[in-house]
């Protein structure tokens, strides 16, 4: 694809400084972008690298070095960027239906534009909306619901009667709908709990490969609308994710959990089950949370505490076996003091 500075600065409504006739065929990061390429620069600190830099157009915000560069000026460097990625390189591919292969229900509804692939299943019930693209191997048991422009990619699995909103992307290998862990014990014996609830995801979320969210017991797990899941997380039964979250990869919530908008989870954070997080906060990596976050900030380690004191318990742990030396000696001091 090539495009003229001209038409990406108005593709972006931005502002441009240079030749508008200047053609782009392609995009580069700092270090490796080419001539005919347009880069982006969103921290002024990395402005020498853009100095030496090959690309013949650059994304910055008003203000700064262009270094004898095109420029396309915008507030939002970094989002500019992503909208021209996504106009260069993920072309609308045109629908091939139902393909030879594929299993879909005579009772399932399917919308206008889809494409279902060879190896892929589609249940009893089903309503599958319009755009939909549906990989090999995925399944959608009998009952889903699932909006426009979804997509499923290989191996995908949506359980019974699971609703899926529209603009949402699940990646390979993610379950959705899975049993949640519920068990009574009974003497030594554990006894299954049917989870007879569904999971909502809602519009415009983002799901990542072997990612596993649980059904509710009794009603809905729901992941709120624009929330991004990474890869390899485990959101447990009667989990209620609120919108535009942040959840890294490997991260495990329990069972219960009430999640506010705009939370952000490190990698491998731990949440234990039936707590809730207000809005707005941001757990660190590798964090244990074990009681609820009534207000927002930034909060790190294990147990949880606001970071700028995680900051200060981790500088002061190196240092705790000459701490525990020089006590020892001080309570011998002590003790000779006391006897004379």
């Amino acid at each position: 694809m090539e495009k003229r500075l001209g038409e990406i600065a108005e593709y972006l409504g931005a502002r441009l400084l240079g030749d508008p006739e200047a053609v782009v065929h392609g995009l580069g990061s700092l270090e490796n972008a080419r001539p005919g390429e347009i880069t982006f620069l969103a921290n002024p600190k990395y402005a020498d690298k853009l100095r030496q830099s090959g690309a013949s157009a650059v994304i910055m915000a008003p203000g700064g070095e262009a270094f004898g560069k095109n420029v396309i000026e915008t507030d939002k460097p970094q989002i500019a960027f992503a909208r021209l990625l996504q106009l260069f390189y993920q072309p609308a591919v045109a629908p091939q239906g139902v393909m030879q292969g594929a299993h879909v229900s005579l009772s399932a509804q399917l919308g206008e534009g889809i494409t279902v692939y060879p190896g892929a299943y589609v249940g009893d019930g089903v309503k599958v909306g319009s755009r939909v693209t549906i990989h090999p191997g995925a399944v959608v048991y009998s009952g889903c619901t699932i909006g426009d422009d979804v997509t499923l990619h290989a191996n995908v699995s949506i359980r019974e009667g699971c609703i899926i909103g529209s603009r949402v992307i699940i990646h390979n290998g993610a379950v959705i709908g899975s049993d949640g862990f519920g068990y009574v014990q009974d003497g030594r014996k554990h006894v299954k709990v049917p989870q007879v609830g569904i999971v909502v995801v809602e519009d415009d979320v983002e799901i990542g490969a072997n990612v596993t969210i649980d059904r509710a017991a009794l009603e809905r797990t729901v992941i709120g609308r624009g929330t991004k899941i990474d890869n390899l997380a485990q959101i447990a039964h009667n989990c209620i994710i609120g919108e535009n979250c942040i959840i890294v990869a490997q991260v495990g919530i329990a069972g219960s959990v009430t999640m506010g908008n705009s939370v952000i989870l490190g990698g491998q954070a731990g949440i234990a089950g039936h707590i809730s997080i207000c809005d707005n906060v941001m757990i660190g990596a590798q964090s244990g949370v074990t009681n609820s976050i009534k207000e927002p900030g930034v909060y790190s380690g294990t147990p949880i505490m606001p970071h700028r004191e995680w900051l200060k318990s981790s500088m002061t742990l190196p240092r705790l076996p000459e701490m525990r030396k020089k006590i020892a000696e001080l309570e011998k001091r002590l003790a000779l003091l006391e006897e004379e």
